[in-house]
């Protein structure tokens, strides 16, 4: 569900202008159509670990954040994102300039997740848990290495922290920051194969459905993860997709 506007007739003139897709709502269908691809071609007939059913909660978001890759493809957009007056595909300059927004203060962002996550996973460490009312003293402590400034004095961001404490994230949290590294690295083989190479991008595209959307929950995500890789993922294609790469 894109939840887009619907077309608009222009009252004087009577000029339609049909249902515009903005880029964010386009890379929304994209993500979803992973979940739904997963579910879809799922080769496990086992209801409770076909699809994205019984997938660790870690790797739930890699089919749909690998999608989200393809539509900053200057050729997947080339294909479908056309000016609705007249025709013109999306110019590649304007890719760019896409490209460049979505790393605007990149690292930022990663450190406050990587932030998040550290004092999710503390706070419910057994070995760190605090006394009752010092659970700020652990975020706090997280933020001397995560963030570039101290929290405020009056900071409580905690309190409004429901993820991990109403929304089923406990010490979970990190686990929106590691499909990220999956499905990095899981387009980093179509990316080192060759995109503009169809043949290869083909043979990768059916691996990829027969292991991450194929298998589902029905074999552990990392071994299923090699599977498709060939070894272990790496951090390294995130950072380069976020700019953070020299």
């Amino acid at each position: 569900m894109c939840n887009q506007a619907e077309p608009t007739t222009d009252a004087t003139t009577g000029e339609v202008t049909p249902s515009l897709m903005t880029f964010a709502q386009c890379t929304t269908l994209f993500h979803e159509t992973g979940h739904g691809l997963q579910h879809m071609l799922t080769n496990v007939s086992e209801g409770a670990v076909s699809g994205i059913s019984g997938v660790e909660w870690d790797a739930v978001e890699q089919p749909s954040q690998f999608m989200e890759y393809w539509v900053l493809e200057q050729r997947t957009l080339s294909s479908m994102a056309r000016h609705w007056k007249t025709g013109e595909p999306i110019p590649q300059e304007l890719v760019a300039k896409i490209r460049a927004s979505k790393n605007y203060r990149a690292a930022s962002a990663m450190l406050r997740q990587v932030q998040f996550a550290t004092t999710d996973l503390a706070l419910h460490d057994d070995a760190y848990t605090p006394a009752p009312g010092r659970a700020m003293e652990v975020y706090r402590s997280t933020a001397e290495t995560c963030s570039v400034r101290p929290p405020l004095a009056e900071d409580s961001f905690l309190c409004a922290f429901s993820h991990i404490f109403a929304g089923g994230y406990a010490a979970g949290y990190y686990s929106y920051k590691w499909a990220e590294v999956l499905s990095a690295d899981g387009f980093a083989a179509f990316e080192e194969a060759g995109l503009e190479n169809e043949r290869i991008v083909e043979g990768l595209g059916r691996l990829y459905a027969d292991t991450v959307l194929g298998l589902g929950g029905s074999k552990p995500a990392a071994e299923v993860f090699e599977m498709f890789r060939g070894r272990a993922p790496t951090a390294t294609a995130l950072l380069r997709h976020n700019d953070l790469l020299k």
